[in-house]
């Protein structure tokens, strides 16, 4: 009876938590399901208690740490009688079932399941593809099997993976025998702490004699392991962890040395993760067993995969004169991983972390039980006494610290009452849990601190995914990572057959897919650039809902120049200090005198420390033969146009000096390219495009077509002429290619991984659209109509009909000729609004677009059938014309079939969310237009007939439904 219970509670529990000493990501605790060779028998129940800890909690306390045993299964069997620190995080319901239930037990983190145990008997174990065998309890290690053991896994090779040292019964003992014995290859994990484990000499041993041993090496290199240098403790690797190793485990020194010697007959392998090599290491191992598998499929396919994440995997080559931000980069690695590493910890400084706090939730807790509330305000209250704070340890390079009192103190608590009197509160900096906020303003420098961290640490990451945080622009920015995590945000993926779903059902469908695949064990980096608002643009949803919740394999860093993200206290990034804004005016080029020091201060002071200021003005004196005081006295004098402010760039204006800044650099621009510089105007182009990469040849076209401006003061030009002397000065008109280079070089533009493209910071985004005029949009709008390309050129298509037809009730920046206007339907609006439908799911964003599109061809429309001027009607007198209509026929018929296109698209998708309704009205309309201009028996009228029938059909049985 006891055993059936158990048995229940068993089956009850949620299938992806973990509860073994041998784990998978498949209903198998043992193999995948892929692997048509993999056989077993029908469990045998057990009444034996296993204890359960989930990954997020690994390496918490030392206290926690003890209770950490077995490696586990990603599946609800559990063997008899084994403690395990579990280290495979759920896979599609990940973060719900058990661990929900855990938060409302608050049994701290340690959970105590009594569950049925599973044998396998030998007859049916037959075949295994990889053994993974390791040993230990650290985090980095345990994520570092996950994703390995899901790297193979998601390519279709069963994998069984185990610490026998965690086997505490002899027929668990067993179960990993059996396996070793039918496993095509032995992966042991080797570390340290190995050659004291006497599974893991066994495992060695054994592999090896079979001649299917691969090790991978993680925290050591092939070179470390030579006997002499272990037994005699030599070098600083096995000074601390060297010696007679067998005496610690009672082995036998023959079979220890054997063990040993069997890893240089293994030498073809060479898998090596040190030095937090992961990333190449988990891709090599993944297809040298494919290989050996003969799954060349695999081989091919993480062929492709690695060539795609080569191009696309970064947004900007990598800054080699990166300058500064050290005390920045320790923190964010410590913030992510909950300690830090090389250089970090050898050159920066020693950290003693604070106890972590716990039941700690980001910016999800909706609800919790008034006991648990107090004890939560009570574990607050009571870590400012008897905790040891952060210390930050200062190195030789005399880094500069923040203060140790990295929680700033809670304000005193309003009195109030009621249910309406709960106030919000911030979460501070969490280390360990994997998100980190980074807060500055504009030009400081956040991209480069994320850039130059995602470079340094890519390794530890299957993948870097860069997201866009523009408001306008982050959902789909976010729903553009399917081609990387290969999944199907597509309409036609989220379609039941069985039923219609609502379009936000449909949306929310696609959001999940991309979420549910950075809720596996694969540990992604996610960089969420320039957040602008913590709601989205287009509906008002919160951002945290795009997101999986944190705590997972999966890290996010988000920069913003909001003072709070989401609930969390952002790490705020402070200015260059003296020594490094000085070093990167200067750019190593050549030493000045001291007076000319001084100038470099001032222009710093000038500047307000701003790296994008400073970046330019030492591009400026690399490239030009001036000194800092002339640069100085030449970027006072230069005056600024008359722009009208608003509220929104208030911070802008206050900082005058980088204003006329830039303003020096388009009048060398025009010094070295002639009054009309093809440079100045791109960068005018560059504030109406999208905030994303910009294809060169679209920019250019764009500036060319920008009108003529004013001739330039006689005066200013004499005076520009003294200070670019020895500057390329020929007139001659620049390509598009050299005029980019100069954008580059200056650092107004860099150059972007997408070959031929540039990306602009966003302050010198927001001074050319201050700057430039009307035309300049429009200039924007007719070049990326001409030359757009759907698929490579979405975000810019976008901006372009964000000017046109003003959303949201924002006002029109520009206003096309009805030829331009049926050119954008057709060749823009049409195709664009049915993709970002079709293959993103974003269906509110599509509907609104063609809304809008409708109502500007409507207004067209209505002009046509106005009267026309008096004055037109006694010019043409021989034939009076009262319409625009009766002047132009045939242009005001395709303005009326253009509309009714654009109405039957927008009710066909209205059938796809259910809304037949208003689809029924929209097709009426549409086929009334046809009718009246094609006639009742062409093709399109006939079309448009059986659209309206469906949907007459469709409506009809909602309503004999619901009646």
């Amino acid at each position: 009876m006891e055993s059936r219970e158990q048995s229940a509670r068993f089956t009850s529990r949620n299938l992806s938590s973990s509860s073994s000493p041998f784990f998978s990501a498949n209903q198998s605790p043992f193999f995948s399901p892929r692997s048509p060779s993999c056989q077993f028998s029908e469990p045998i129940q057990s009444d034996i208690p296993c204890e359960e800890i989930s990954r997020n909690e690994v390496g918490r306390t030392s206290g926690d740490s003890q209770k950490f045993d077995h490696v586990s299964t990603s599946t609800g069997n559990s063997m008899n009688n084994c403690n395990f620190s579990s280290y495979s995080i759920e896979h599609s319901n990940a973060y719900s079932g058990h661990r929900d239930k855990q938060k409302k037990i608050g049994q701290s983190y340690l959970t105590s399941y009594t569950s049925s145990a599973t044998s396998f008997s030998s007859n049916k174990l037959r075949s295994c593809d990889v053994f993974l065998g390791l040993h230990g309890r650290k985090s980095s290690l345990l994520t570092f099997a996950n994703w390995l053991r899901a790297e193979l896994e998601v390519q279709g090779v069963s994998c069984f993976v185990a610490d026998k040292a965690r086997c505490r019964r002899s027929r668990k003992r067993g179960v990993v025998e059996r396996a070793m014995d039918v496993s095509s290859f032995g992966v042991i994990i080797l570390t340290m702490k190995s050659f004291k484990n006497p599974y893991t000499i066994e495992e060695l041993q054994f592999f090896s004699g079979k001649k299917n041993l691969v090790p991978i090496y993680f925290d050591l290199s092939p070179d470390d392991c030579l006997i002499r240098d272990i037994v005699e403790k030599r070098g600083e690797l096995w000074e601390k962890h060297g010696g007679e190793l067998w005496n610690l485990y009672g082995g036998v020194e023959r079979e220890w040395r054997e063990a040993i010697d069997g890893l240089s007959r293994a030498d073809e392998w060479k898998l090596v993760a040190q030095d937090g090599q992961w990333r190449d290491c988990i891709m090599r191992a993944v297809t040298v067993l494919a290989i050996k598998l003969g799954r060349r499929s695999v081989v091919e396919r993480l062929t492709k995969w690695r060539e795609k994440v080569e191009r696309e995997e970064f947004p900007f080559p990598r800054n080699e004169n990166f300058i500064g931000r050290k005390k920045e980069l320790s923190e964010l690695e410590f913030i992510l991983f909950g300690d830090v590493s090389g250089d970090s910890e050898r050159e920066y400084f020693e950290i003693k972390a604070r106890p972590r706090r716990k039941n700690l939730t980001i910016g999800w807790s909706r609800s919790s039980s008034a006991e648990e509330r107090q004890k939560k305000r009570h574990i607050e209250g009571g870590s400012r006494k008897g905790k040891e704070p952060m210390l930050w340890k200062e190195s030789e390079k005399e880094i500069e610290m923040q203060s140790t009192e990295h929680f700033k103190r809670q304000q005193s608590r309003p009195k109030y009452g009621g249910r309406h009197g709960r106030r919000k509160r911030s979460t501070k900096i969490v280390y360990g849990k994997g998100i980190a906020c980074v807060s500055g303003e504009s030009g400081i420098g956040k991209t480069e601190l994320l850039l130059e961290f995602a470079y340094r640490y890519h390794q530890r990451y299957r993948m870097v995914l860069w997201v866009g945080g523009e408001s306008r622009y982050i959902r789909q920015n976010y729903l553009n990572l399917w081609s990387f995590l290969e999944v199907d945000v597509g309409i036609e993926n989220c379609l039941d057959k069985s039923k219609t779903k609502s379009f936000e059902e449909q949306e929310d469908a696609a959001i999940s897919s991309v979420r549910k695949e950075l809720m596996r064990n694969v540990p992604y980096l996610v960089i969420i650039d320039n957040l602008e608002s913590e709601k989205d643009w287009w509906d008002h949803k919160l951002i945290m809902d795009l997101l999986p919740r944190f705590g997972g394999e999966v890290h996010f860093i988000i920069s913003t120049r909001l003072p709070h993200v989401m609930n969390l206290e952002p790490m705020k990034l402070s200015y260059l200090s003296g020594v490094e804004a000085m070093s990167l005016m200067q750019g190593g080029a050549r030493d000045y005198p001291l007076s000319e020091i001084d100038a470099l201060r001032t222009i710093e002071e000038k500047l307000g420390r701003l790296t994008l200021g400073l970046a330019i003005v030492g591009s400026i004196l690399s490239e030009l033969p001036i000194n800092p005081s002339r640069l100085f006295d030449t970027i006072n004098r230069m005056p600024l146009h008359d722009m009208a402010w608003s509220s929104r760039e208030a911070h802008l204006r206050c900082n005058a000096f980088l204003l006329q800044l830039f303003e020096v650099c388009f009048s060398i621009f025009d010094h070295a390219d002639g009054p009309r510089s093809l440079a100045t105007r791109m960068v005018l182009a560059s504030g109406w495009f999208a905030p994303a990469a910009v294809p060169i040849p679209l920019l250019a076209l764009a500036a060319n077509k920008i009108p003529e401006k004013r001739p330039a003061n006689k005066l200013w030009k004499e005076f520009l002429h003294v200070l670019t002397c020895g500057f390329t000065s020929s007139f001659s008109k620049k390509s598009e290619g050299e005029a980019s280079s100069m954008l580059v070089r200056f650092n107004i533009a860099r150059s972007s991984t997408r070959p031929g493209c540039l990306h602009f910071n966003e302050l010198i985004k927001r001074y050319a659209r201050m700057r430039g005029f009307t035309e300049v949009a429009l200039a924007m709008v007719q070049a990326v109509i001409s030359r757009g390309s759907i698929s490579q050129h979405s975000e810019h298509l976008w901006a372009a009909c964000f000017l046109i037809f003003g959303f949201r009730n924002e006002a029109k920046v520009i206003e096309l000729k009805v030829s331009e206007l049926l050119v954008l339907v057709k060749e823009v609006v049409l195709p664009l609004a049915v993709r970002t439908f079709i293959t993103f799911s974003r269906c509110s964003a599509a509907l609104e677009l063609l809304r809008l599109c409708t109502n500007a061809l409507e207004a067209a429309d209505q002009a046509f059938v106005t009267p026309v001027d008096k004055w037109l009607d006694k010019s043409l007198c021989w034939r009076p014309i009262q319409t625009s209509a009766q002047l132009n026929p045939c242009l005001w018929q395709e303005l009326a079939l253009s509309r009714a296109t654009v109405l039957e698209t927008r009710s066909k998708l209205m059938l796809r969310g259910g809304q037949f309704d208003i689809g029924d009205d929209l097709i009426r309309k549409a086929l009334f237009i046809r009718t009246s201009i094609c006639g009742e028996n062409h093709p399109d009228t006939i079309a448009a007939r059986e659209t309206l029938s469906k949907l007459t059909r469709l409506l009809a049985n909602v309503q004999s439904h619901t009646s």
